[in-house]
């Protein structure tokens, strides 16, 4: 069983708007996504520090006890607030996640507390599956005054799913691109239009 968490911080400087709600050819951020994601885990959430902007989307929505500390305290309020053991945490700006690449982590969550890709030679802590496990030791690291997710990872089983094995599901690593900036956007929609293209031809 497995909560998927997607993490929806709110105001982005680069953007100059909320990230998850950045439409993308006509459909928020955040709904291309939950697109991807449908039928892959039993639970959903959102975690997201403005949750009168998501509202409309009928899905459960957790906030930060302290808002403004960064992707380690929403990780520590998803693992908190999910049902379940296992957690796929995805950032609500990365809108081409390959449904058969999360398929394979999910088969692979038992093996570790975390499992999370190694692209281009950085981790994907926005992009990896943590059990409740590791709730602790987000816990001290948040103490300590951490911010950056993979503080803690020293202290926990860390699976990484490595170059060879991303290219057999996402040889293009598109689900590691985010959308940070409106040049990024564009990129974003070329992309899709040459998607679209080559289904229909």
């Amino acid at each position: 069983m497995l909560t998927i968490s997607i993490q929806a911080g709110g105001q982005s400087q680069r953007m100059g708007e909320d990230k998850a709600l950045v439409q993308l050819v006509g459909k928020p951020l955040i709904e291309h996504i939950l697109d991807r994601i449908q039928g892959l885990g039993n639970e959903i959430l959102i975690t997201t520090n403005d949750p009168d902007a998501l509202a409309y989307l009928g899905i459960r929505l957790e906030s930060d006890p302290t808002p403004g500390i960064g992707s380690l305290a929403g990780l520590q309020t998803a693992l908190r607030a999910a049902s379940n053991s296992r957690v796929l945490i995805l950032a609500c700006d990365m809108p081409f996640v390959s449904r058969p690449l999360l398929k394979y982590m999910i088969k692979l969550s038992a093996a570790a507390d975390v499992i999370v890709p190694q692209h281009a030679g950085h981790l994907e802590p926005m992009h990896a599956i943590y059990s409740k496990a590791c709730l602790p030791y987000v816990d001290a690291a948040i103490d300590q005054g951490h911010t950056r997710v993979i503080s803690f990872y020293d202290q926990v089983r860390v699976r990484k799913v490595d170059e060879y094995e991303l290219s057999r599901f996402d040889p293009q690593g598109m689900s590691f691109f985010n959308i940070n900036t409106p040049e990024d956007l564009i990129q974003a929609k070329d992309y899709l239009l040459q998607l679209t293209d080559s289904e229909e031809s």
